[in-house]
């Protein structure tokens, strides 16, 4: 998805693990498919094993494969289980795996990339969660400035006076396992460029039962569609007992016209293969 990709997989009770090659991260390790282990960062939304279960493997893997030290962020909740869980593998593999781990709170922000950071908020589920939100900080001349000669801008900024102002941009954001909650209210998830986010349920009828495992059902995603700007909502967690077919006529009866090229489905392998087919194309024909 052009200017960067987003690839992984999400089947609930499985796997998740979706990373951003561009940015040297991952939402969640999942199985770590091999695709994965050059993310630098996993940005662990909760402990649930269909998320986490392969952490101890991408850590192992990285060093390895000379790739570096992995690091994961993750609930505050989790570090000391993590810590716990790689002194294991010292006992059972009779080596230490170098690692690092960063806790992180709502509102939290960690560096990922030069200007990028992964920013975290607090979500709603059955255990202690988190989603993240990629944010680009850009530094930008206060307007009140515009048009000033170099020199005077030179003589102010000696002053002491703040001439710049800076942006922050919410470019993906995340949120990983949830029910609906206050999260969606914020800014950086409601103005992320793109924004990755749960379906389990489309059945009609399975609301309550979304609601009893903290997920979200297709009437949440409707509404989400209201209020968020988003340029492309991407589906994630479907359970593999939702053939593909009745997610797309799901998706077409219920999403309001003007919101169907907006979402997309993580799983749907055809469709995101013919948009990547056509997104290659148009690159060819303008260079």
């Amino acid at each position: 998805m052009p200017p960067f990709r987003i690839e992984g997989l999400s089947i609930a009770g499985e796997e998740s693990c979706i990373h951003l090659p561009e940015f040297d991260i991952a939402f969640d390790i999942g199985l770590c498919p091999r695709a994965a282990l050059p993310s630098n960062y996993v940005a662990l939304t909760h402990g649930h094993m269909d998320h986490a279960a392969a952490l101890s493997y991408y850590f192992s893997q990285r060093s390895f494969q000379g790739m570096g030290t992995g690091t994961v962020l993750c609930p505050k909740e989790l570090a000391m289980p993590i810590h716990r869980l790689m002194e294991a593998w010292v006992d059972i593999e009779q080596q230490r795996t170098p690692y690092n781990v960063i806790a992180m709170e709502s509102d939290q922000e960690q560096e990922v990339k030069n200007n990028h950071y992964l920013r975290a908020f607090e979500t709603v589920h059955t255990v202690p969660s988190l989603g993240y939100t990629l944010i680009e900080k850009r530094t930008k001349l206060k307007e009140e400035f515009a048009g000033l000669p170099q020199e005077r801008l030179v003589e102010l900024k000696k002053k002491g006076e703040e001439i710049t102002q800076t942006l922050m941009i919410p470019l993906v954001c995340y949120t990983g396992d949830t029910a609906w909650g206050k999260h969606f209210d914020r800014d950086d998830v409601l103005g992320a460029k793109i924004l990755i986010t749960e379906c389990t349920f489309m059945e009609k009828g399975h609301r309550k039962r979304a609601g009893i495992g903290k997920h979200l059902h297709l009437d949440h995603i409707i509404d989400l569609l209201e209020r968020s700007t988003a340029e492309k909502v991407i589906l994630t967690h479907l359970s593999r007992r939702t053939h593909i077919g009745m997610v797309r006529k799901a998706l077409d009866q219920n999403i309001p016209a003007e919101h169907r090229d907006r979402v997309l489905v993580l799983m749907d392998n055809r469709a995101n293969r013919e948009r990547y087919e056509r997104q290659v194309a148009e690159a060819s024909a303008k260079g």
